[in-house]
């Protein structure tokens, strides 16, 4: 089976994660498709496929003979996708693409079109997976599930492929920064892994973003707006004071490459009390430091106009740049960039502005840097995955598996 066919099959499942919820899997519906994937892995072979109580998905491919001593390699990808845009019945399928503008939906007008995608052009003559633009199609992270799964495939049943022993997980809740959680490093027992989580193939990245979350909380002072001279305090109002004394060319928007940002994501309230929640991320984490130090500075402004404890802030981090880590095992990096000319393939290193659930393992003890699956505009409607660029992607994974195999000691 090829990879695209078992994206097709995956995206049928609902696997939104929820970042309001204090469970894991903080939805219960992931379990569904981490239970057809360990059906899968039995039937293609994997026996000791399980999933665990938290949803999490393991599977070893047993080492060739001669090849027991290779270094333990592992092959990861997660299977929730964002709850922001709608992600239920999803109608998935393939089209040829020509270049240029190619209509998702005609009723709605919905089109996906190299104008404003401009790395669109490079698949004009080939094959697209997308959707009728009315959803997500769910190849963040499903893309990277199948081609786990096809190189699994390839490796069981094409016994001239000589490899060490493979390991496999699946993973819960990355797209709410949970994925690496409850991960069972010492289980998994791998000795080097690789995340199979980005975009387009060829992509072979092991900078990302530091990341910490912060909630603004607000207390306002209530009075009826007839007698509210001098007395009301109203919390929306020094909310949007508050947003407004960030930076505003540090912006998702205004950033690029290695430029770091304030990302507001939700916004509510009323007079009395209102909320704001932000991301912060900067590659440097002196610089992410930085942002936390002037978030506080403008809080400590404003209760000095309104009262102390008017705006409280809660900073938390959650992951840290993987660089230092996987620059110490730099044969990941050569031995990824070898596949993937061998499948044919152009090794493209950019700094990742996102994270992935390697960012965290790296710092668990699993050197883990992560992988292009052959997709683009992910999170959103107009998301697509390359039929071609999964198969090389799959390709290319079993031509990893193959080098380290050659390692046996």
């Amino acid at each position: 089976m090829r990879a695209y066919e078992r994206l097709l099959r995956y995206v049928a499942f609902d696997t939104a994660s929820d970042p309001e919820s204090s469970t894991c899997p903080s939805t219960e519906k992931q379990k569904l498709l981490g239970a057809e994937l360990v059906r899968e892995m039995k039937e293609m072979g994997i026996g000791d496929a399980v999933m665990d109580e938290h949803g999490y998905v393991y599977g070893t491919i047993p080492a060739s003979v001669g090849c027991e001593k290779a270094p333990v390699i592992g092959f990861i990808a997660h299977m929730d996708t964002v709850c922001e845009v709608p992600h239920a019945d999803i109608k998935a399928r393939v089209v040829p693409y020509d270049g240029g503008e190619l209509t998702l939906n005609t009723e709605r007008g919905i089109v996906l079109s190299s104008s404003d995608f401009p790395e669109l052009a490079k698949y004009a003559g080939k094959e697209l997976v997308v959707t009728d633009g009315t959803t997500l199609l769910g190849a963040d992270d499903k893309a990277g599930v199948a081609e786990i799964l096809t190189m699994a495939e390839m490796l069981l049943s094409d016994s001239t492929i000589r490899h060490g022993t493979v390991k496999i997980g699946f993973t819960p809740d990355e797209e709410i920064g949970r994925g690496a959680d409850l991960f069972d490093v010492p289980g998994f027992g791998a000795d080097f892994a690789y995340t199979v989580d980005g975009g387009a193939f060829g992509a072979v990245e092991y900078e990302n973003f530091n990341a910490a979350s912060m909630k603004v909380i607000v207390t306002g002072k209530n009075i009826h707006p007839g007698t509210a001279k001098n007395k009301m305090i109203n919390a929306m109002l020094v909310a949007m004071e508050y947003n407004a004394m960030l930076p505003p060319v540090e912006r998702p928007e205004h950033t690029e490459m290695y430029e770091g940002f304030y990302h507001i994501t939700s916004m509510y309230g009323s007079v009395e009390h209102a909320e704001l929640g932000y991301i912060l991320r900067d590659h440097d984490l002196q610089k992410l430091e930085d942002k936390k130090t002037f978030a506080r500075n403008a809080a400590e402004y404003l209760n000095g106009i309104y009262g102390d404890n008017t705006v409280v802030l809660e900073i938390r981090d959650s992951y840290r740049n993987m660089d230092a880590v996987v620059k110490q095992h730099w044969h990941l990096i050569e031995n990824a960039r070898k596949a993937i000319e061998t499948v044919g393939g152009k090794p493209v290193t950019m700094p990742v502005r996102g994270g992935t659930d390697g960012a965290k393992l790296c710092y668990k003890g699993l050197p883990c840097p992560n992988l292009g699956t052959g997709g683009g505009n992910f999170h959103g409607r107009l998301e697509y995955a390359c039929v071609q660029s999964m198969d090389q992607c799959a390709a290319s994974l079993a031509e990893i598996a193959k080098l380290y195999g050659a390692m046996a000691r």
